[in-house]
């Protein structure tokens, strides 16, 4: 439960490259994740051309910061950024479902084939940024039905 909350949305990354084997484990947890009637629906492209994530992150203003990521990775799980940060890595997820203009520009870039959509873009690398522990934990959210 650690990594719960050690992650946080990374913005700024080292120009150092993420390791495969690294990737590799991200999307292992994520394709662990469940899902309705085991349908497992995903598809997962990853993207380390530096020209493609420079066109990626230009599809929308929230995800201009992606630019300076060395891997942009489309996801559907939080499981995926649970693993980032235990591979010692950083990252943010970037919505792009529901925004037609946005879904097909990533289709577009990445290359999707014309019966999957582009549901997201998880940007990672080696943080830039300082990451500490945080607890979001607000007891007032709660209510009780005894």
């Amino acid at each position: 439960m650690e990594n719960l909350f050690h992650r946080i949305s990374i913005r700024k990354y080292l120009n150092k490259p993420v390791e495969k084997e690294k990737i590799l484990e991200i999307l292992r947890a994520a394709m662990a994740a469940p899902s309705a009637c085991n349908q497992r629906p995903w598809r997962f492209t990853v993207v380390t051309a530096r020209e493609k994530i420079r066109e990626l992150a230009a599809v929308s203003q929230y995800s201009v910061f992606a630019a300076a990521a060395p891997v942009d990775t489309s996801a559907a799980l939080e499981n995926l950024w649970i693993e980032t940060d235990a591979q010692g890595l950083g990252g943010v997820w970037m919505g792009v479902y529901l925004r037609p203009e946005r879904m097909a520009a990533v289709g577009k870039i990445a290359g999707l084939p014309a019966e999957e959509e582009a549901f997201a873009m998880f940007s990672l690398g080696y943080s830039g940024e300082e990451t500490r522990k945080h607890d979001r934990f607000q007891e007032e959210w709660i209510r009780w039905i005894e």
